[in-house]
């Protein structure tokens, strides 16, 4: 079996190009591929596609890339948290390509499983099946680019419109624990998009919090095989951050708090 484990991260992601397309795993902050990401920003790639659930924050996760301009087009179900976001897109700068949640899973999901399109029920007889949807403005606010109509079919009495799966060039992902041969293993709510991306990748970057041997990980508890992994690098000490944090004071007078982590 093939090593797969690189040395860095810079390593890892030295060959992503200008204008290449990534499938980046993680939701809101937990599951942020950030050691692969930094190591990206420091490469100098520019024009990229990002596909991910949201676009991290202003000045963490793919909000690095965005503030420094180098983000053309991102394909995103969520993009709140993060005002350079807002400002690049109604000034004309980014590209944006809003998509039901469910259906950027299945997207992704799809093209790691062959399948080039599927119809699903989910933004049907709205713009994202009838287009129109603003995708980027000019600089004096005008839609510049439109969402295009979209095939809509009736099964069994119901409406159905088709999404086409995809295949991004890279997939960058964070995994709890991975073995030399790619195999990958995710812990609790960290998994969220990540072995999507991790499928949907045609080269997948994996970057482990652990690293350990082949045949410690219990085939049963693999989320991602081997396969779909190319390169695994460890990132031991990656940060991870708390997305809000609420604190109340009861009643008792004692202190606690809910939070959103990154985990």
């Amino acid at each position: 079996m093939i090593n797969k484990v690189v040395a860095t991260a810079a390593e890892a992601v030295a060959d992503i190009h200008d204008g290449a397309s990534l499938a980046v795993g993680g939701f809101g902050l937990c599951g942020i591929p950030v050691a692969l990401i930094d190591a990206l920003h420091r490469q100098g790639a520019t024009e990229l596609e990002t596909v991910s659930n949201n676009c991290g924050v202003d000045d963490w996760g793919l909000g690095i890339l965005l503030r420094d301009g180098r983000i053309r087009r991102t394909v995103s179900s969520y993009v709140g948290e993060n005002k350079e976001f807002a400002r690049q897109y109604l000034a004309g700068e980014l590209e944006v390509v809003l998509t039901p949640q469910g259906t950027l899973a299945e997207k992704l999901r799809a093209g790691g499983a062959g399948i080039p399109a599927f119809f699903t029920p989910a933004g049907v007889g709205t713009q994202v099946s009838e287009g129109g949807l603003p995708q980027k403005y000019d600089a004096v606010g005008n839609v510049a680019i439109a969402s295009t109509a979209k095939e809509v079919r009736s099964f069994g009495g119901a409406d159905y419109v088709l999404e086409e799966s995809l295949t991004p060039d890279f997939g960058l992902v964070h995994a709890w624990k991975g073995d030399r041969h790619g195999n990958l293993v995710f812990h609790a709510t960290a998994m969220n998009f990540n072995p999507l991306c991790a499928m949907a990748g045609k080269i997948t970057i994996a970057e482990v919090e652990e690293l350990v041997e082949p045949g410690e990980l219990d085939p049963e508890h693999v989320h991602v095989p081997g396969i779909f992994v190319q390169r695994v690098v460890l990132a031991p000490a990656v940060e991870k951050r708390i997305e809000k944090r609420t604190i109340a004071v009861p009643a008792s007078g004692g202190r606690h708090a809910t939070e959103t982590a990154g985990a």
